[in-house]
């Protein structure tokens, strides 16, 4: 008989951790192949975990609610045939499979020497969470209190992981960021937090809510929770600032509306305005491609690919982000067979993880609900994020060769939110222009 150490797989890359939400076999179990064995939910999205090998489960190495790091072992599951898995070396690797070699080399030497370096960083003045394997590496790199606190976090709840400070001190070696020297730490030992800072984290707690008998008290769901702290944290992120522009959209509507059917006969898919909406944003980003970067430290990334992420309803109501993946190398017929199948997998809950991953850039489409414009949240890292109101048919003024007159036109608002702090308006204001232009220039007699 053999062992297999069935492993948290990787599930984008963003992704360092999941939850265990529910074990769906239990130990003395039979497992067929690719039978789903653990729930787990991650910040992104909930999925299973298919097992890889037929056998038993004879092991469960964490319990629900438990955090596990992708490359850990989860079960252990008995095969027949002669010879154990080591998998230790796999998961070493599965866990750091995207930091420099160098930075390998970094933790094993922090592995053999931790005890014998002593602390050096003092952490006392922070009160965010950090592990013991992230403070050893601080310690032994004489990363600084300031520095530790400067990393954007990956893991749950922005928590700096083995990965983020190792790539930390990789970046800092190439000059990426600038070295504070550790002597520097003990002075925040005895500084005080400024009265200002002191205010505000107090003006940041929520007020306490009274509920008498009559009130009914609704917890919330995990989902729920993760999209509120998402929201706040973006907030509390970017210097969000929106422009508005309304488009001129019936050729689209006349067009849609005359090719419809013969599109459901040929390509078997409904022809909504959303691939038609995502066509023209994708065409916008490729004239603008400073809208396609994310923001890390005081540097931006500039992002090859044109990820468009789609707001998608789920069953209970909350909305999650599927991502089309280099929309803008998609034809009509492509864009509406990728939205139309990640909108049907996000109503059956069948997403997978890597489906939510890589967005450079979203749209959400407020209309579906009658709003005629909104204001939305951008989805962090990216740095806009576009809402679609509802198409109204309005009175217009027309203009022609003969004169003004006034008609019936098909018409809808564009709310475009970004972050100031990259994104000017001079930006802000041209793409969603482009974007109306690309729109308002359809081609009515455009085959499909």
């Amino acid at each position: 008989m053999a062992k297999f150490e069935l492993k948290l797989p990787k599930m984008g890359e963003s992704v360092a951790e999941a939850t265990i939400t529910t074990w769906l076999k239990e130990v003395g179990d039979t497992i067929e192949l690719d039978d789903a064995v653990v729930e787990i939910a991650t910040d992104k999205v909930d999925s299973e975990v298919p097992s890889e090998v037929e056998g038993v489960l004879i092991e469960k190495l964490f319990e629900v609610d438990d955090v596990v790091q992708v490359g850990q072992v989860i079960a252990v599951i008995e095969t027949e045939g002669e010879g154990a898995v080591d998998s230790t070396p796999q998961e070493t690797t599965a866990v750091i499979e995207e930091a420099p070699k160098e930075a390998v080399v970094i933790e094993e030497q922090i592995v053999e020497t931790t005890e014998a370096v002593g602390s050096t960083t003092d952490f006392s003045g922070s009160s965010r969470f950090y592990s013991p394997l992230v403070k050893n590496i601080a310690t032994a790199e004489n990363v600084t209190l300031d520095e530790l606190e400067a990393i954007s976090g990956t893991g749950k709840d922005g928590r700096v992981t083995k990965n983020d400070i190792l790539q930390f001190v990789e970046d800092r070696k190439n000059g990426k960021v600038e070295y504070k020297p550790v002597e520097s730490v003990p002075a925040i030992k005895t500084v005080e937090k400024p009265a200002a800072v002191t205010k505000k984290q107090e003006v940041s707690k929520a007020s306490p809510v009274v509920a008498s008998g009559e009130d009914e008290i609704i917890e919330m769901t995990r989902m729920g929770k993760l999209i509120a702290h998402h929201m706040v944290e973006s907030v509390q992120t970017s210097a969000h600032v929106q422009s508005f522009i309304e488009a001129d959209v019936t050729n689209i509507w006349n067009w849609r509306k005359k090719v419809k059917g013969d599109f459901m006969k040929r390509e078997g898919e409904n022809l909504t305005f959303t691939p038609i909406f995502m066509e023209a944003v994708a065409k916008a980003i490729k004239d603008f491609p400073m809208m396609n970067i994310s923001v890390s430290g005081d540097t931006i990334v500039k992002k090859k690919n044109i990820n468009l992420g789609m707001a998608a309803a789920l069953p209970d109501g909350n909305l999650i982000v599927p991502v089309i993946k280099n929309a803008d190398q998609l034809n009509l017929v492509g864009m509406t067979k990728a939205v139309n199948d990640l909108a049907n997998r996000a109503r059956n809950n069948a997403l997978k993880p890597d489906d939510i991953q890589g967005g450079t850039y979203t749209v959400t489409n407020v209309g579906t609900f009658g709003s005629i414009m909104g204001t939305p949240i951008i989805n962090q890292p990216q740095v806009g994020i576009l809402a679609l109101g509802a198409i109204r048919k309005v009175p217009a003024v027309i203009e022609t060769p003969e004169g003004d007159f006034i008609g019936i036109r098909y018409k809808m608002f564009l709310s475009h939110s970004y972050d100031h702090r990259v994104v000017n308006g001079a930006l802000g204001g041209q793409f969603v222009q482009r974007v109306k232009d690309y729109l308002e220039a359809w081609d009515v007699n455009r085959e499909f």
